[in-house]
């Protein structure tokens, strides 16, 4: 295996050099740094990892810590593009993504702090978890540096999708269809529901219109079978919404069901809209009116402030860092006449 002396060798330079080179040092020229490189990578050298972590102090591990309530592990679609998005760029910076275990048993259960420390991680990713959680207090308030997702911690780096306007926006597209009676799903108490809430009761007050409080019912994320549910109770109501808002697209596949087992149909007999953008929105027919969430852009954020954290710990703005969204039109809210 080549080492950094061969290729200093071969490319008539100090080991010094050649080191910066790779290590990416801005006191030599960038047409030395790609030479440096080129050979390096010709020679097949491979960065010994357990040197550069003792020189450097990190282990080049950053840990993930999420665990949501409907128990979807990776196949969340909301969060695993926030992942996917968050593991190519750590991993373009040189770092590996670990799992921190959240279901251990209570002989060998180590809170999440102990976990991180145990594992040596240079920093946390924090997503869709119950955020009022002792142990997740105990890890935000720690020495390792965190970046939470969805959520708002003071002298934390938080990455915040735009549910205010991503509901205002849903809501006004609506109401300028014709809808004045609209029923609203939403998820569990978090900050991200009660922002979508207070978007969705101020939107209908700026339009004078009344929200009743049985269209409007609170239930969980992702629950096929909430959503069927609330949905025939949301149309057996004596004067039932012309318009029902899902908390998720996921669960608005289940309220499509219990629709077409009432023998009615989207648009012509009642509208629907979701919320996320996942894959699936654009499946259904008709494609579901959503509001799109940019997840790709949300994990590059994180994980670049998450290692600017690491690696500078100064200078790094705890405002969070607030991303937007916008309507996605389908067809499945009908213009009505008032």
């Amino acid at each position: 295996m080549a080492s950094i002396k061969d290729i200093a060798k071969l490319c008539d330079v100090s080991v010094a050099t050649v080191s910066k080179a790779l290590n990416d040092k801005a006191d030599i020229s960038q047409e030395t740094k790609q030479h440096i490189k080129r050979v390096a990578k010709e020679m097949g050298y491979v960065p010994q990892f357990y040197a550069r972590a003792i020189r450097t102090n990190k282990s080049y591990n950053i840990g993930v810590l999420f665990m949501d309530d409907a128990m979807c592990g990776l196949t969340h679609d909301y969060f695993s593009h926030i992942l996917n998005s968050f593991k190519v760029t750590a991993e373009e910076n040189g770092y590996d993504i670990t799992f921190i275990n959240s279901n251990q048993t209570h002989q060998q259960h180590k809170t999440y702090l102990e976990h991180c420390r145990y594992r040596g991680l240079d920093g946390v990713m924090i997503a869709c978890i119950n955020y009022d959680n002792l142990e997740v207090d105990a890890l935000v308030q720690s020495d390792i540096p965190v970046v939470t997702v969805d959520r708002h911690y003071p002298d934390t780096v938080s990455i915040l999708s735009d549910n205010t306007n991503g509901m205002e926006s849903l809501m006004e597209y609506i109401i300028s269809q014709g809808h004045k009676r609209i029923a609203y799903l939403s998820g569990d108490e978090s900050t991200v529901t009660e922002q979508r809430i207070a978007s969705y009761r101020k939107t209908m007050k700026k339009h004078r219109l009344t929200v009743h409080e049985e269209y409007h019912v609170r239930t969980e994320y992702r629950n096929l079978e909430a959503a069927r549910k609330y949905t025939k109770q949301l149309l057996s109501l004596p004067t039932p919404p012309t318009c029902i808002i899902y908390q998720d697209d996921y669960s608005a596949m289940g309220g499509l069901e219990s629709i077409r087992e009432m023998g009615l149909s989207v648009p012509n007999d009642i509208s629907i809209a979701g919320y996320d953008d996942i894959f699936i929105a654009s499946q259904l027919c008709p494609r579901l009116t959503t509001v799109h969430q940019d997840t790709e852009v949300m994990g590059q954020i994180a994980a670049e402030r998450l290692i600017a954290l690491i690696e500078q710990k100064k200078n790094i703005s705890s405002e969070p860092i607030i991303v937007g969204s916008h309507l996605k039109k389908g067809g499945s809210v009908k213009h009505i006449k008032g």
